[in-house]
């Protein structure tokens, strides 16, 4: 039975009144507590919550002088807690130093670095702010967006007034496909906070990139596998050694735009300009390359349909930004109709998976689904399991965010109701061979690849 990849873009569930929160009568939301010391501690051993060197002092002095008001008492936090001189980051920069880095050297730009630093430290302070809602573009940027979008795809400009209305459509992004990107960039800035102000320096500045040296192995066990990775992925990298190589990440070209947009008129529930960046970055390097902010569609060689990212390039994305040896575990069985038929595990085996992950400190991005009646799959949306308890019934209840909630906060589900939808999990590779035979991501994207190649070459046969 062949497994289908779904694509895990989210929907507007809201339309038909039914989504994973509201289709739910006991949901608790939690007001997360800053800087949650229980999962933090997990992921940085070492904070320091005291300046040891003039320059530090000089650095924070001169941040405090820049930010707003509210930015100055979250700085404060941030010193108490450890998150501010924490240095696990892929450079052991500092928070400190990528802010101060961002608020002293030159923007890309459009950009403004208030704004930035703002951004950067609202998410840093409360990552559960980071949301994949795309911002409306005002009226007097209508006409160069539409340009752009025009210019983008060899029309000339200006041209017939059907082709401008199918690209002021185009541009007014009703519904996001970048659950797995957020996903991601929340995972980045709760447990890597170093790492994120560093991707936030990086992708803000003049040369809007960051590189990352990654262990190969966390690709595959085989360097020449790992390598064919990078190339299928079309990522601009640089080999150091047997086991090291040098990444570049960036954003797509239309990433500015949207950028700028989010700059000079962001809403509430918007994305941050941050997000964008971040967001727009994941988003290209899942797609190959091959991602358009602009309109929030990717090409790609590993996935037939324009919105979103399927498993595979999902587990690629978060393994390289994370440095870390991700395996996508599928839970439920799809036929290539698209309908649920069974289940790969029970669900017991796939809560001690997920139990033993957070044990370790690793958060859990999960992709769930939404069936109808005939259980055809409908919707496919991406969400970060961060914790987990028992009730007054000994029942696990999965501490969970997401990113397309409108919520600034944690939300909780019972494993009754949770377990039964989730068709994949990233595990850390110790914990998924326990229970698994695993197999490589760049066999199963080989595969996938084939797979889609084929399926292409039939319908033009």
């Amino acid at each position: 039975m062949n497994i289908l990849p779904v694509n895990f873009q989210h929907y507007n569930y809201n339309t038909s009144g039914k989504n994973i929160a509201s289709s739910v009568k006991n949901i608790n939301i939690i007001t997360p507590c800053l800087y949650d010391s229980v999962s933090f501690k997990s992921a940085n051993k070492n904070n320091r919550t005291h300046f040891i060197s003039k320059d530090e002092k000089a650095k924070y002095k001169d941040l405090l002088s820049v930010v707003n008001k509210d930015s100055k008492h979250e700085l404060a936090r941030m010193l108490k807690s450890g998150i501010l001189l924490n240095s696990d980051s892929n450079d052991k920069s500092t928070v400190l130093d990528n802010l101060y880095n961002m608020a002293m050297l030159p923007r890309a730009n459009g950009l403004d670095r208030k704004t930035l630093l703002n951004a950067t430290i609202t998410i840093l302070s409360n990552p559960y702010s980071i949301t994949q809602l795309f911002g409306n573009i005002p009226a007097e940027y209508q006409k160069k967006a539409v340009d752009l979008y025009i210019s983008e795809h060899d029309k000339l400009v200006p041209t017939n007034m059907i082709d401008r209305a199918i690209a002021r459509n185009m541009i007014n992004i009703n519904h996001s496909g970048t659950c797995v990107a957020a996903s991601i960039e929340f995972n980045l800035a709760k447990q890597h906070p170093a790492e994120f102000a560093r991707f936030a320096e990086g992708l803000s500045s003049h040369k809007m990139s960051v590189d990352k040296v990654i262990s190969l192995k966390n690709l595959a066990d085989n360097t020449l596998d790992a390598i064919w990775l990078l190339n299928a992925f079309e990522i601009p990298y640089l080999i150091k050694n047997f086991d090291k190589a040098k990444l570049t990440f960036k954003p797509d070209k239309n990433a500015i735009f949207r950028a700028f947009i989010q700059t000079i008129d962001k809403d509430p529930l918007e994305r941050s300009v941050i997000d964008v960046l971040m967001q727009s970055t994941f988003m290209n390097i899942g797609s190959q390359q091959a991602y358009d902010t602009l309109i929030d569609k990717r090409k790609g060689k590993f996935n037939s349909r324009d919105k979103g990212l399927i498993e595979f390039e999902k587990t690629f994305t978060e393994s390289i930004v994370e440095n870390k040896n991700k395996i996508s575990v599928t839970y439920q069985t799809v036929d290539n109709d698209g309908k649920l038929v069974g289940y790969e595990t029970d669900f017991d085996t796939m809560k001690k998976q997920i139990l033993k992950s957070l044990a370790l400190g690793e958060n859990v991005i999960i992709g769930y689904t939404q069936l109808d009646e005939n259980m055809k799959i409908i919707n496919g949306h991406e969400i970060t399991i961060i914790g987990a308890r028992r009730d007054d019934n000994n029942k696990i209840v999965f501490i969970c965010n997401d990113t397309d909630d409108n919520n600034n906060g944690a939300i909780e589900y019972n494993e009754d109701f949770l377990l039964p939808k989730i068709h994949h999990a990233a595990l850390p590779q110790k914990i998924a061979k326990e229970d698994l035979k695993l197999v490589d991501n760049w066999v199963e994207g080989l595969r996938i690849y084939r797979e889609l190649k084929d399926k292409a070459n039939s319908l033009l046969s």
